[in-house]
């Protein structure tokens, strides 16, 4: 909990801040790179930052996380996933104090504020720095050495990789979990991306990369069968849960990698669930795993799959065209959802499940988290 004092002045400038806080996390990312450039050859998403989302992402946790305080509670889900993430690409306790320094920098530069609000707001940013330290400090860590034993071409533009550790085991991994793949790319520069693991057996695990931005392009070009990618141990916390009641896993593009996973592991230990697979693609030569999805929804004894297609190709039903629609697929109640794709899918499909009823909901977002229930 905040200080009462310090409780006081973020309530006071909140709002100033909010308004601000674009214009704070891009200083405070020119002025961290500037002194610690070695961040963003080899740590940061190069993309992400160029385009303005990791700055976006930034500035949504800080004012979620002080919103939250300011009303007694935590924004535990935001935490956890940020929390994995941090591990997956190997952020350390120690670098806290160096965003830290710049993130506090960045606030006083721009608005101009006393010391005493500069200190409610450090006060801030500790009590979340050290949730997330707490929280990373029991998650997996590590990297290890994997080699391509297979590939397969999905569609013109996604590739499902097959990977087997170098030494040791596969890892434990969990239905909808990821792994960061660590790429090394000209000029010395190292980035890493995270790709959902759409299937493992028990001596290999398979991540699908769409070609999309530098890395996914190294991997595409430049990781043939026999060559070795770096894994981190797999992470995520939108894993499927065990139980009896109905489950939804909603999809667009390649959002359907983790639900694929899930599916297969439903199918897998012949689950009595009741199962939705609902996807949503731009026609169904673009759409990954689309033989598997109904492979895999035959199995089930009680499966049914909703695919809908913006721009289909040949004969399509007139309902199942355009963005995916809930409201034509019947949602029983008490069921669990579990969504993957881009962000204005998400808020699209999150709105029309809490009109429907359904409030059990759990997301992954593929790039620097954002808050879905905004907008």
């Amino acid at each position: 909990m905040l200080s009462p004092k310090s409780a006081e002045l973020v309530e006071a400038t909140l709002p100033a801040v909010g308004a601000a806080i674009g214009e704070i996390s891009e200083l405070f990312y020119t002025r961290m790179f500037d002194e610690h450039p070695i961040l963003l050859r080899h740590l940061f998403n190069r993309g992400n930052q160029a385009n303005g989302t990791q700055a976006q992402a930034l500035a949504g946790s800080v004012a979620v996380f002080a919103s939250g305080l300011l009303e007694g509670k935590q924004p535990d889900a935001m935490l956890r996933r940020i929390a994995h993430k941090h591990v997956s690409v190997g952020v350390t306790s120690g670098q806290y104090a160096v965003v830290h320094k710049h993130l506090m920098g960045a606030i006083a530069e721009v608005l101009d504020v006393t010391p005493e609000i500069a200190a409610a707001w450090s006060e801030v940013y500790w009590l979340m720095a050290d949730t997330l330290i707490g929280l990373e400090r029991f998650l997996p860590r590590g990297q290890e050495d994997h080699r391509v034993i297979a590939r397969f071409q999905e569609t013109d533009d996604v590739v499902t990789f097959v990977v087997r550790p170098v030494n040791g085991p596969v890892p434990p991994t969990k239905p909808g979990q990821y792994v960061s793949v660590h790429v090394p790319l000209p000029g010395g520069i190292r980035q890493i991306r995270q790709y959902s693991l759409s299937g493992r057996t028990d001596d290999a695990l398979q991540f699908s990369v769409k070609r999309d931005g530098e890395v996914s392009n190294h991997l595409h070009d430049h990781a043939p069968v026999g060559s070795t990618v770096r894994l981190s141990r797999p992470a995520g916390d939108v894993t499927l849960q065990p139980g009896d009641g109905p489950v939804l896993l909603a999809s667009a593009g390649i959002g359907c990698t983790p639900m694929i996973a899930m599916l297969a592991d439903l199918a897998a230990t012949g689950s009595q669930r009741k199962v939705i697979a609902v996807h949503g693609d731009r026609d169904q030569f673009s759409h990954p795993f689309r033989a598997e999805l109904g492979q895999l929804v035959a199995k089930l004894e009680d499966g049914q799959a909703h695919v809908f297609y913006e721009e289909p190709v040949g004969q399509w039903p007139a309902e199942r065209t355009g963005f995916v629609d809930l409201s034509s697929v019947p949602v029983p109640a008490g069921t669990t959802a579990y969504l993957c794709g881009p962000v204005p899918f998400l808020r699209a499909v999150r709105a029309q499940l809490l009109e429907a009823g359904v409030t059990d909901i759990h997301y992954e977002v593929f790039g620097p988290d954002v808050v879905v229930s905004a907008g």
